[in-house]
């Protein structure tokens, strides 16, 4: 085998193991908290972008994901179920706030719908007192009074992170992944 041949053996295994890590997390997401993932309302969040072409789903999803993520690198304790549910509707507000609206403008909708997600989920789902936390105060410093636990500083990083990496288009989507790993074991199957 050719030294081209040991690259791609050891880039296929990166893949692979980068694969399987996504789908462990995605795993544990379906896990903690399905009955959120099939809502309709939840749902409905796929009609409106959050940042750049993102919608408010996959923004939420991706910050459960990178919650779950910056948890494990930095081995920090928390109780990972609230993590996730709290992550997942921290932007539970369900309207588009780039289309005005003359009854309920959104220019202060970075300062505003932390209050109308918990609002939303508190009607929808038995929330847990941090996974009020989470939803209430990941938009600080905007929200003045900083989290007190530490999911929901976790969720706080993950969403600024991610809200800027949308923002700029820095993003890579997951499908490419999956793409790659299939790629991959095709090109090595041939060989």
């Amino acid at each position: 085998m050719g030294k081209r041949g040991i690259r791609s053996a050891k880039e296929t295994e990166r893949w692979k193991r980068k694969f399987e890590e996504e789908r462990a997390l995605y795993r544990e997401i379906q896990e903690a908290a399905d009955d959120i993932l099939r809502s309709v309302n939840f749902n409905s969040t796929k009609e409106h972008i959050q940042h750049g072409n993102m919608t408010v789903n996959d923004h939420c999803i991706r910050v459960a994901k990178y919650s779950l993520a910056l948890c494990k690198k930095l081995h920090i304790p928390c109780s990972r179920k609230d993590l996730i549910r709290g992550a997942l509707l921290h932007d539970y507000f369900l309207y588009d706030w780039h289309t005005p609206d003359k009854r309920k403008p959104h220019r202060l909708h970075g300062f505003y719908h932390p209050g109308r997600a918990l609002k939303n989920a508190s009607a929808e789902y038995d929330l847990t007192p941090r996974e009020r936390e989470i939803i209430k105060k990941h938009m600080w410093p905007l929200t003045v009074v900083p989290p007190t636990c530490r999911e929901a500083w976790i969720v706080t990083t993950a969403d600024k992170w991610c809200s800027l990496m949308e923002t700029f288009g820095l993003h890579r989507g997951h499908g490419k992944i999956l793409e790659k790993v299939k790629y991959l074991q095709l090109e090595e199957s041939e060989s």
